[in-house]
C-alpha cells in the first residue's frame, strides 16, 4: 500500500503514542503519562498553535511529527517549530522522514508561517543526511536552562 500522511485526531492516541514513546526512548527521554497525555490533548485539541502528523503505510503508523506554530520578534509571520519527528527505526531509510517534514511545510504555508525550524542532537547523524537534504543548518547553537 501507498505511504499515507494524516492530520493527528483525538481518535489516534493509539497509533501515535507507541511512536512517541519511541522518540523518547531514541533520545532516552522519560515523559511521564501525564504529561504525554496532555501533550496529546495540546496536539488534537485545536485551542493552542500544536498539531501533528501521523505516516501510514497501510492500517500501520511508522511515523509521526509534532509542530507548534508561534509568533517572532523578528516576522510578520509565525515560526513554526518542528518540534517532535520519528519514524519506526525498520522502517527508515524510506522517504517517510521527509514526507512528514513536507506536511509541516505545507501546514506552515497554508498558516503564513515564514519560516519552519528544528533541532536536532549532534548525534543524530542519520537524521541530519536527511535534513541536510531539506533545510538548512542555522549556525546557532542552543542554550538553555531548567526551571
Amino acid at each position: 500500500m501507498p505511504l499515507t500522511v494524516k492530520d493527528l485526531e483525538a481518535a489516534d492516541f493509539g497509533h501515535w503514542e507507541p511512536l512517541w514513546q519511541g522518540y523518547l526512548t531514541f533520545y532516552k527521554a522519560i515523559v511521564p503519562d501525564p504529561v504525554t497525555r496532555l501533550t496529546f490533548s495540546r496536539l488534537t485539541g485545536g485551542r493552542v498553535g500544536m498539531g501533528g502528523f501521523l505516516a501510514f503505510d497501510g492500517p500501520a503508523a511508522i511515523g509521526m511529527v509534532n509542530w507548534i506554530m508561534h509568533p517572532s520578534c523578528w516576522t510578520a509571520g509565525d515560526y513554526c517549530y518542528l518540534q517532535d519527528l520519528f519514524v519506526d527505526p525498520a522502517r527508515r531509510g524510506g522517504g517517510t522522514g521527509r514526507r512528514l517534514i513536507d506536511a509541516v511545510y505545507a501546514k506552515a504555508r497554508a498558516s503564513e508561517c515564514s519560516r519552519v525550524y528544528w533541532l536536532t542532537h549532534e548525534t543524530n547523524r542519520d537524521a541530519m543526511a536527511l535534513y541536510n537534504k531539506v533545510a538548512e543548518p542555522s549556525g546557532f547553537i542552543q542554550y538553555r536552562k531548567i526551571l
